[in-house]
């Protein structure tokens, strides 16, 4: 029977100190798993290094996205006022570019910060209204003054007996399984 028959989500492990758990992230990574996440209740400086996380693309993302706001506000101006609706006043021209900086700067911004927002909903998996480490009575201190790392029952290395060994070798102080 697999995991995903018994409903198994994953396992949960608790620690006490954050040095604590980058050292079990640090474990995690080198074990070779993909699919586990850690929580914190505050930013810990080598985190990121610990659980292997590449350098995120949303910058590149957003500077085509400001890029599309800037195409847009110029080509948009451009056809309304030289093309569909051409007025001369005073022998200036139909299409000048400095007259247009203050549109095309403020779309250029608009088209970047909604595509941050965006971008980031779809990158980090938002809306997420439920996660079954919410079920955990011992989670719930996440926000306060405990850290945790959970290992997904979908990853290919997530064999229930040999994980659920592996993570009370990390020091943890509580392990649990997450139901689905």
């Amino acid at each position: 029977m697999s995991t995903e028959d018994k409903g198994i989500y994953g396992i949960l492990i608790e620690f006490e100190e954050p040095e604590r758990l980058v050292e079990g992230c640090r474990q995690v990574r080198d074990r070779g798993f993909e699919k586990w996440d850690a929580f914190s209740p505050f930013p810990i400086h080598g985190m990121d290094r610990a659980m292997g996380i590449r350098e995120t693309r949303l910058p590149l993302l957003i500077f085509a996205g400001g890029l599309a706001g800037l195409a847009t506000a110029l080509l948009m101006q451009w056809w309304m006022n030289a093309i569909d609706y051409p007025f001369l006043i005073s022998g200036k021209p139909l299409f000048g570019l400095p007259a247009n900086i203050p549109i095309t700067f403020e779309l250029t911004v608009l088209f970047a910060a909604l595509t941050t927002v965006i971008g980031m909903w779809w990158r980090n998996g938002m809306p997420c209204l439920y996660h079954p480490v919410f079920k955990s009575e011992h989670f719930r201190r996440v926000t306060a003054d405990r850290f945790f790392i959970v290992l997904e029952a979908s990853d290919k290395k997530f064999e229930l007996q040999g994980t659920q060994e592996f993570a009370e070798s990390l020091g943890g102080i509580h392990v649990e399984q997450l139901e689905e």
